[in-house]
């Protein structure tokens, strides 16, 4: 038998699965199962394992019945999933194949406004969102200090960016940097405006970043704020929220300055960088 849902251990139709955000960052997953099933069929969720590195042991929940061919079960904030992407199964028996998860409806209301997360404290996030191929997966973030971004308006010279801090508290000597990546990276440092404890915002000029741009290869600056003298970088993203995959939804537009074409962005973690491109010659 094969374990792509396909007549997989007497179920009749590939399973779907409808996830509902709900108070207290819990997740409530209501699974429709047609076909032969045993009295709790199980939901897994794998975490997807990195290129090159084998499969750990995922979570298992067991599936209550709540109608004809529908069952569910909540996943708990706590304890928190580990940063990355997770895959959800169902395993209709014990000692069965586990079997794809279909996308069904979501809804991710209560994630729209950041959830229950608290100023003072780390920021856990979960994401149900379908793959490039039609599945069912969660995008975990877990960060013991965060900065969210905010509003990002984008000049014709600069971008200005609002952002909360979490898990920390803005103190003196507080600033955010811009990091080059590479090998002997430069960092472009800019002062920021506290609102608040954790509320702040900064605006990064463009100038600041074109020196490091040499021939056709583009440049990326990875933003950080540092909470206060001392204290670790913490990288700047936007994570609390509905979009698990920021990066081509949220396209800012480009400012050209000397040549140079630079640009906000989201990378594929949700994380804010700025890339910096020569423009080639018309």
């Amino acid at each position: 038998m094969s374990g792509d849902g396909d007549g997989v251990n007497g179920l009749a139709e590939k399973p779907r699965g409808a996830v509902t955000a709900q108070a207290g960052g819990r997740l409530l997953v209501r699974v429709q199962l047609s076909g032969s099933v045993a009295a709790h069929p199980r939901l897994l969720i794998q975490p997807r394992p990195k290129k090159g590195r084998p499969e750990e042991a995922g979570r298992s929940l067991v599936l209550e019945a709540v109608g004809t061919d529908e069952w569910q079960t909540v996943l708990e904030a706590d304890p928190a999933l580990d940063e990355g992407r997770w895959d959800v199964y169902v395993v209709p028996g014990p000692g069965e194949e586990r079997v794809p998860l279909l996308p069904g409806l979501r809804d991710l209301r209560g994630l729209v406004s950041g959830g229950d997360a608290v100023p003072g404290g780390p920021v856990a996030v979960r994401i149900p969102y379908a793959t490039k191929d039609g599945r069912l997966a969660l995008r975990a973030w877990r960060r013991a200090t965060h900065a969210e971004a905010g509003r990002i308006t984008v000049g014709s010279d600069a971008m200005t960016v609002e952002a909360r801090l979490y898990g920390a508290g803005l103190g003196e000597g507080a600033e955010v940097s811009l990091h080059r990546r590479g090998r002997e990276s430069a960092v472009a440092r800019t002062a920021l405006s506290a609102d608040g404890g954790r509320d702040f915002s900064f605006t990064v000029a463009y100038a600041d970043l074109l020196a490091e741009v040499a021939g056709g290869t583009p440049v990326v600056w990875d933003v950080f704020v540092r909470p206060s003298a001392g204290a670790p970088r913490v990288r700047v993203a936007r994570l609390m929220d509905d979009i698990a995959d920021r990066k081509t939804v949220f396209v800012y537009p480009a400012a050209t300055l000397s040549g140079v074409s630079v640009r906000p962005y989201y990378t594929l973690d949700n994380d804010l960088s700025v890339e910096a491109a020569r423009r080639p010659p018309r």
